[in-house]
């Protein structure tokens, strides 16, 4: 077991000389610690693997930015390998609608489908599309036509992250209305 002090020695000395033993025993102390910290965060053991290798390779290519003033080496590698996981998960599409979301049920009543054809559903979700405010309108046609993530419209328009999740659920909230009803929703202010 190496102490803090020993730690940050050792990240030192990778910092000033690219010292390959002191990275060697670094990684042999932290990797399978970091992999399994992965692993109870949820991740896969390939995933884990790939996330701690990132880590590691981190810690060669960028010890000099390790501040033993700040943090211990071990939260500041953690902090690292949650901060790449939570990247990975941000850039996966899959996780960009919750199929969940109660804002995509519909009452068990109603039957859109069945009671329109194709033609007549994209145009009723036309005019449900056109009856949004623009603000949530753009929001929509970032995410579900450009395929962005929450974060990516954030970063994009400059809104709050909180904003964009809060617009695009108003505006499906909208859209289902709208649907429901069979015509389109006056445009509330």
């Amino acid at each position: 077991m190496l102490s803090p002090g020993e730690l940050a020695a050792l990240a030192r000395a990778v910092a000033q000389s690219r010292d390959r033993a002191a990275f060697a025993r670094l990684f042999d102390f932290f990797a399978p610690r970091l992999q399994a910290y992965l692993i109870r965060q949820g991740a896969d053991a390939a995933l884990a693997e790939e996330i701690t290798q990132d880590t590691m390779t981190t810690l060669w290519r960028k010890s000099e930015l390790f501040d033993p003033a700040k943090s211990s080496l071990s939260t500041w590698l953690y902090r690292i390998a949650r901060n790449r996981r939570i990247d990975l998960l941000r850039r996966d599409r899959s996780t960009l609608a919750e199929p969940d979301d109660p804002v995509f049920d519909l009452p068990d009543d109603t039957d859109i489908e069945g009671d329109m054809d194709a033609a007549q559903r994209d145009e009723a979700v036309r005019v449900a599309m056109s009856s949004l405010p623009d603000e949530q309108l753009s929001l929509v046609r970032l995410a579900f036509f450009e395929g962005l993530s929450h974060s990516e419209i954030s970063e994009q328009t400059g809104l709050p992250l909180g904003t964009v999740k809060s617009r695009i659920r108003l505006a499906f909230t909208r859209l289902r209305r709208t649907l429901e009803s069979g015509g389109v929703v006056e445009i509330e202010s």
